[in-house]
């Protein structure tokens, strides 16, 4: 059976391999890990499709192949072996199928294995505080692997660093600091859409004691039975979810001269990759999701970011994206779409302010937290006064919803 080079996002083209699991001659159960793959948008392990036999390896370590490419040949239990067929890969010098394994790792220029770090190893290594140079890399051309970084932990016992986003190591001056993959496809990505779309900021604030109320009477039982502090974040997508059911033109495509409106809400959330580029799982059918659940999943989507286990699947099919960069304190961000929607919102910091309280018998001044919602939009796809019902819709969301009702949904 061949393996092809699979889609792993709606705009991706290609994808570096970056680990075989098996050599030629190897056994391989159905679902077993067979190798690594890294993409602008994802590094994430690929499992066999089939037990059998690992007949050829077409695709070296290190080199990139493009969507549907033949990356390797397993021969079925209880199969006569294929005759291989000629591919080239999408590297920079093509190969075929017919040339040596070892000619086609020759291919491949030798390098630092601290300058090939994929995302996941880079994550590990900066919870740990770790050197690179210290760690014996077993991967092609010295590479350092995932299993290279968690055996030298277990020597060394270890501990990650309490923060997961801790500040990352200084950089010397004048030192040329080179893009790893998924920081150079997120400046691609993003100079695309700046170039493409025209983008119009739009920013209300929100008030949120009764968000705030919810998580003081649930909070520490929440984090108690679940293991992780309940954030401001799922809240969020629940008004927003809510929101876009009534603003469907916002939940679209630009698709030629007109708008594709999505018939589900699917929300992608900003991971942030501990400062070396960002990744988007998408939370599906929201609107069909409790409060609770919400929560759970993107702490899980967002855990699985980070460590690289996210399944191709769980980065696709997004409608539209919210980035979150209050825990830092910024005040108002101008997030870039994530194309083909046409908006995105930005979440930022939340600050107890005074506020003017309006009754009956007269206006009050009261202490709440209040919050910053901004959203770029795609003017083509509407106008200001359409973005600006949207959001006021998600603002009288967060400011009116029962949510202390909702958590114990």
């Amino acid at each position: 059976m061949d393996i092809i080079m699979p889609q792993l996002g709606e705009t991706v083209t290609e994808g570096v391999v970056t680990k075989w699991y098996k050599k030629v001659g190897d056994t391989i159960k159905a679902d077993e890990t067979l190798f690594d793959v890294e993409t602008d948008k994802v590094s994430t392990e690929i499992p066999s499709p089939v037990a059998g036999v690992v007949a050829e390896i077409v695709v070296a370590e290190g080199i990139t192949a493009k969507v549907g490419v033949r990356l390797a040949v397993i021969r079925e239990a209880g199969v006569e072996k294929a005759a291989a067929k000629p591919v080239a890969t999408a590297s920079a010098a093509p190969v075929t199928a017919a040339a040596p394994v070892a000619a086609r790792a020759a291919a491949v220029p030798k390098v630092n294995a601290a300058d090939r770090l994929s995302p996941v190893v880079r994550r590990l290594v900066a919870e740990h505080s770790l050197n690179p140079s210290d760690i014996a890399g077993t991967g092609r051309d010295g590479r350092i692997t995932r299993e290279d970084v968690t055996e030298f932990i277990a020597r060394r016992g270890t501990r990650p660093a309490a923060a997961p986003s801790a500040m990352p190591a200084p950089v010397a001056a004048g030192q040329t600091v080179a893009f790893n993959s998924v920081r150079k496809r997120v400046a691609e990505n993003t100079a695309k859409s700046w170039h493409t779309a025209p983008h119009v900021l739009q920013v209300v604030e929100a008030d949120f004691h009764r968000v705030d109320a919810a998580r003081k009477l649930h909070g520490a039982d929440w984090k108690r039975r679940e293991g992780f502090a309940l954030t401001y974040l799922p809240f969020i997508v629940r008004a927003v979810s809510i929101a876009l059911g009534k603003f469907p033109k916002l939940n679209a495509s630009l698709q030629g001269d007109g708008l594709a409106l999505h018939r589900r809400i699917n929300i992608g959330i900003a991971v942030d990759l501990n400062f070396d580029g960002l990744l988007v799982p998408v939370l599906k059918d929201v609107p069909a999701k409790s409060l609770p659940q919400i929560a759970k999943e993107i702490n899980d989507l967002a855990q699985r970011a980070r460590s690289g286990k996210l399944r191709p699947d769980e980065m696709t099919e997004g409608t539209y994206t919210i980035t979150n960069n209050g825990a830092f304190g910024t005040v108002i961000t101008a997030p870039i779409i994530n194309q083909p929607q046409v908006a995105i919102l930005s979440a930022d910091g939340i600050r107890k302010k005074p506020v003017v309280i309006e009754a009956a018998d007269g206006d009050s001044i009261a202490i709440r937290p209040v919050g910053v919602l901004a959203q770029s939009f795609d003017h083509r796809a509407v106008d200001g006064s359409y973005s600006a019902a949207f959001l006021a819709e998600v603002k009288n969301v967060i400011e009116t919803r029962n949510w202390e009702q909702a958590l114990s949904a």
